[in-house]
């Protein structure tokens, strides 16, 4: 079995959103087989360390990442106080899809196909974003997702999507196994053996990342 290894550029970035500056991290290995921007959960940031894990496992496979900061660090506060943005889908599906024109732009990503993961009720603007971008987003991974807070997004996404829970995430199984047949693209819904939301049992979060970095490199490859 041949091994590659790639070169990577790891560089932070600055997005224009809605008239913020939105701090984000890009890693490109040379060369790239695709790129996927992250969307994280509500009350984390660009610095999530099962994203972080999620990222390195595609940039060792040659998969380009983005991951950044859906809201502003005074925007975070206030979220923390009264909580009213971590569920304005709209509002976080408009600030991803300012990044996903962001990658389209840039020379070392313009010409790759572009993926969106999204974690827990980062998978909500992920699947929005989709069905509002669909000639730029190519794949959808969803890990332990809300699709529920969707809406009439769901059936407007075109793009493959894989839906990822822990199968004993009983809660969130049932909301996905709801969400895999509004979806009108081909999808899948796999169940990870034994983990819960977080994925935080031995070997679980490993293994999402591992079905991810599948769906992506069958979807996004050249």
């Amino acid at each position: 079995m041949t091994t590659c290894h790639w070169s990577l550029d790891r560089l932070q970035v600055r997005i224009n959103a809605d008239g913020v500056r939105l701090e984000g991290e890009v890693v490109v290995p040379a060369p790239a087989l695709g790129i996927v921007v992250f969307t994280h959960g509500s009350g984390s940031t660009r610095h999530s360390p099962r994203n972080k894990f999620v990222a390195d496992t595609f940039n060792n496979e040659g998969l380009a990442t983005l991951l950044f900061d859906l809201l502003t660090p005074k925007e975070a506060f206030a979220d923390a106080v009264d909580g009213h943005l971590r569920f304005d889908i709209p509002f976080l599906a408009s600030r991803l899809e300012c990044a996903i024109d962001w990658v389209s732009t840039q020379p070392a990503t313009e010409t790759l196909k572009l993926g969106v993961f999204g974690a827990s009720t980062g998978a909500a603007p992920a699947l929005v974003a989709a069905g509002e971008r669909p000639d730029r987003v190519s794949a959808v991974v969803s890990r332990g997702g809300r699709p529920d807070l969707v809406g009439r997004w769901l059936s407007r996404v075109t793009a493959p999507t894989l839906l990822i829970v822990g199968s004993r995430d009983e809660q969130v199984v049932a909301l996905n196994r709801v969400a895999l047949a509004q979806l009108p693209s081909e999808a899948q819904l796999m169940l990870v053996p034994g983990a819960t939301h977080l994925f935080e049992e031995p070997g679980a979060l490993e293994q999402a990342a591992g079905l991810a970095r599948g769906w992506f490199l069958r979807w996004l490859k050249p």
